[in-house]
């Protein structure tokens, strides 16, 4: 029987076929081979048992272990510890996972910087469209075949009408959601205590300055991100705002959840009067009029003549206590007009009509801090609570009563300024403009 003579440039009769990055199996001894396309292969047996290159296929190893070296390298170490080695196995999809999530884009800090934008950014749309939106958004659907969603729940709305003047419906577990931990940290805000309040009183906070939004009152007032309960035990504080803000659908539900509650005199004699002790209500004494000053680098306080809170405060015998936000005013630029321009006539003008003014103002953009946006800059809040102030409950007080604890406020909210104004990065030479 004749003996079929084996091609020089084929395989060796007896070798396996192998990937090119195989290595030799140790308990075999079995030759292991580079195949080329084609089926050729680079190494032949000499008939002695030892494999030798084959010199046509040399150039093509050349070539493979200057474009795959890692593969040789990874064959060394496997061959080193015993391993072998197959394409497909688990080891080659663990290897590849670890290089997907070893990228430099993906980790864990940019991450969780695009979740501080995101959750700055959620409220920010939600102060100034959320309201707008849930309007248009009820009103087509009323002229839809679910027409019914939006008669059941303006049904509702009428009978809920008066909720937000009795201190609204605040909700736990909305102020104490993540999202708000992630607010906190993109500036970051915090919130200095100074001294103790008892439960047995009740307090009227003056909040200062107004800034574009009052980003740091509404983080560490309406959220327990810097676990204001826990810092003041027994106290509930309530965030007085714009009462038609309570007149928008869902805009009013998101609200109150937060603690937040129209500041009319309804609402703030109710709560100091039937509510019990231990309420803290935040008063944005400036108010519109003020956030038309907000700037970077400027300190001032619409205040001289504000007393309404000051008449409250001796009505019901509830003690004053100033703070004051460092940072609130450096979180967004704006466009400031002149006193007399045609432009801040407009602005004075929708302040007296509907209660706000309309600011230009920008942050950053989403994606860039080198771009214009909607997100305010990344600079740290403090809001630095004060001494209280104590006030005698007087039924009927007079203007001199007024203008006596007026006074003493504000002599305290500067004090307060002057004391903490160098551990919040300002200079010792800064002083706090009050108009």
């Amino acid at each position: 029987m004749g003996t079929q003579a084996a091609d020089p440039c084929g395989p060796a009769v007896g070798s396996s076929l192998s990937w090119p990055w195989a290595s030799r199996s140790q308990d075999s001894g079995s030759l292991v081979s580079h195949v080329q396309p084609g089926g050729t292969s680079t190494e032949r047996n000499n008939g002695s048992g030892q494999a030798h290159p084959d010199p046509k296929t040399l150039g093509h190893m050349e070539v493979h272990e200057r474009v795959f070296p890692h593969l040789d390298m990874e064959t060394e170490v496997q061959e080193k510890e015993g391993r072998n080695w197959t394409p497909g196995t688990g080891s080659s999809i663990l290897s590849a996972l670890r290089d997907l999530f070893s990228i430099t884009w993906l980790n864990r800090s940019k991450v969780e910087k695009q979740l501080q934008v995101i959750s700055v950014l959620q409220w920010v749309l939600s102060f100034l469209m959320l309201g707008v939106a849930c309007s248009i958004i009820f009103m087509y659907i009323f002229c839809t075949d679910c027409w019914l969603i939006s008669v059941l729940y303006f049904t509702w709305l009428v009978f809920d009408w008066n909720t937000p003047q009795k201190g609204g419906r605040r909700s736990e577990w909305v102020r104490n959601w993540a999202v708000w931990r992630y607010f906190r940290d993109y500036f970051p805000i915090q919130l200095v205590k100074t001294h103790n309040l008892l439960t047995t009183r009740n307090y009227i906070f003056g909040s200062h300055p107004h800034g574009i939004m009052g980003l740091g009152i509404f983080c560490n007032f309406c959220t327990e991100a810097t676990e204001v309960s826990k810092k003041f035990p027994g106290i509930r504080t309530y965030l007085a705002t714009l009462a038609g803000n309570f007149r928008v659908p869902v805009l009013r539900e998101y609200l109150m959840s937060g603690g937040i509650c129209p500041v009319n005199r309804d609402t703030i004699d109710y709560l100091l009067s039937k509510n019990g002790s231990g309420n803290a209500i935040i008063i944005v004494v400036g108010g519109a009029a003020e956030s038309l000053s907000s700037m970077p680098g400027k300190n001032v306080v619409t205040l001289r003549n504000r007393k309404g809170f000051v008449k409250l405060a001796l009505r019901h015998g509830a003690d004053l206590v100033p703070t004051y936000s460092f940072g609130e005013n450096e979180v967004f630029k704006q466009v400031i007009f002149e006193e007399g321009s045609w432009s801040r006539k407009v602005q004075k003008l929708f302040q007296k009509s509907i209660g706000f003014a309309p600011c230009i103002f920008h942050g950053r953009g989403f994606f860039s801090s080198d771009t214009w946006g909607l997100v305010p800059y990344s600079k740290p809040i403090t809001t630095v609570v004060g001494e209280p102030i104590t006030i005698p409950k007087l039924e009927h007080p007079t203007q001199q009563d007024i203008d006596l604890y007026h006074g003493i406020y504000m002599e305290s909210l500067v004090k307060l300024f002057d004391k903490h104004k160098t551990k919040f990065g300002l200079l010792e030479t800064e002083v706090l403009e009050v108009n």
